[in-house]
């Protein structure tokens, strides 16, 4: 390497490339082109995310030869793509596996679900360094995730949110919240709007976009009227970017507490109550309804949360298989094929991106509990629609589904392949609050991943 190389790529730091992440881009460009009539084709991405982490064997990945302090109770099953099993208490998934992604071989290094959920859902890992630190906070320097980078760089027009989160802030049983839920580094002005109630009620209303009972449409319009006429007088106060900004998101609010069109997007009641009853009586198959709800109005990201604490959620260190058996597989199952098959029906899914994230699976050795722990060194994520190349599997892990045996993939390639599908080139770049630039996209598109 020439001493003029060496400097430039030292000078690349300040734009937030790195010498091993310039390597890394490199060997990503050497790798070969992807599908190029897929970038950009899906106009919503849904997210579910499972807290905790799915374990691998009883979802996507199952090993009923494996060795036996391994496998588990349960078997695995046929699927609709000849070839491909999945675990037996998936068993409507298994039917539209044709629609369906999966890859086997996702891999990382931390353990630590408040930190591990920083690159599931972002594509940034916190240094490594940071892992003997345990559980810490969200900071305000944390790299923001997919919908406040796009509520950044592209955010929805006019009265619709660009990005909805439907469940509450996932937290430990400490009470730490999960990393990668909040804007980071782009300031709250970027949070997503949340939905944060119960949603199986017949008649159920979202609080969320309910003014207070004084504030009638009139009085809406009145109050903006007020402020327009206060605006004329302080010219000078806008000259200040922060009053500029507050007008921005005062307008941003008004619009979406006073459109019928937000209004109807989270109508979730007018829905048929036998579709209702299809994607489930339970609070995560509801949200599943509301996000196919927000996608047909044009919100571009929606993040499903499975639960709020580790009570209910895949962080099964005890009781996995009647866990899986009695709640966790038949939730799983029921809501994700509703949502893919009810987007397929309403011709939606060539547009809409849904995706069975978390932050990482679980142990091959099966624990004295009945459970399986943390095993971020191999777990599955599966995709479906906008692009995506259904009935493939890519990647694959051993015997013990313990470590990838072939193409393994970290959250940063899962991360770019998602933003390709919403049409941000890699070179996407967003600035922190001192205006450093930062590059968005660290890893490499899953190629494979793409029809």
């Amino acid at each position: 390497m020439t001493r003029r190389e060496a400097l430039r790529i030292g000078g690349l730091g300040g734009v937030g490339l790195t010498l091993p992440e310039l390597f890394r881009r490199r060997e990503a460009m050497a790798a070969g082109p992807v599908a190029t009539g897929t970038f950009g084709r899906a106009k919503t991405v849904i997210m579910l995310f499972l807290h905790g982490g799915h374990p691998q064997q009883e979802t996507f990945d199952p090993k009923p030869e494996g060795p036996s302090a391994v496998r588990g109770e349960f078997g695995a099953i046929a699927t609709s793509v000849a070839g491909v099993r999945f675990s037996e208490v998936l068993p409507l998934t298994a039917g539209i596996a044709d629609r369906l992604a999966i890859v086997r071989s996702m891999s990382h290094e931390n353990p630590n679900h408040v930190q591990a959920c920083l690159p599931a859902q972002t594509g940034h890992a916190h240094p490594k360094g940071f892992r003997s630190r345990g559980d810490f906070p969200p900071s305000a320097s944390d790299f923001p995730p997919v919908g406040a980078v796009l509520d950044s760089v592209r955010p929805a027009d006019g009265d619709l949110p660009t990005w909805v989160r439907v469940g509450p802030l996932m937290r430990r049983s400490n009470g730490t919240t999960l990393h990668g839920q909040l804007p980071g580094l782009l300031g709250a002005a970027h949070s997503s709007f949340v939905v944060n109630q119960p949603l199986t009620a017949p008649d159920v209303k979202i609080q969320a976009i309910r003014p207070n009972n004084d504030l009638t449409s009139v009085r809406l319009t009145s109050r903006r009227d007020l402020l327009v006429q206060f605006d004329q007088q302080r010219r000078l106060i806008d000259e200040v970017a922060a009053a500029q900004n507050l007008d921005r998101f005062y307008q941003r609010a008004f619009n979406l507490l006073s459109s019928p069109r937000t209004r109807n997007a989270f109508a979730l009641a007018s829905e048929p109550q036998a579709l209702r009853d299809r994607y489930g009586k339970t609070e995560f198959g509801q949200r599943c309804l509301l996000a196919r709800r927000l996608a047909e109005a044009g919100v571009p990201m929606v993040n499903i949360s499975y639960c709020h604490t580790p009570r209910g959620s895949w962080d099964t260190h005890g009781r996995n298989f009647s866990k899986m058996k009695d709640s966790l597989g038949p939730t799983l199952d029921q809501s994700l094929t509703a949502l893919v098959e009810d987007l397929g029906e309403r011709g939606m899914l060539d547009e809409t991106l849904v995706v069975v994230n978390a932050e990482f699976g679980r142990t091959p050795k099966i624990n004295g509990n009945a459970g399986r722990d943390h095993w971020p060194w191999v777990y599955s994520l599966a995709l479906a629609g906008a692009g995506v190349h259904g009935g493939s599997v890519h990647g694959a892990s051993d015997e013990s589904a313990a470590y990838p045996v072939a193409n393994p993939h970290d959250p940063a390639d899962f991360v770019a392949t998602v933003y390709h599908l919403l049409g941000l080139p890699p070179e996407t770049m967003i600035a922190d609050a001192t205006d450093r630039p930062l590059r968005v996209v660290l890893g490499r598109t899953i190629a494979p991943l793409l029809s």
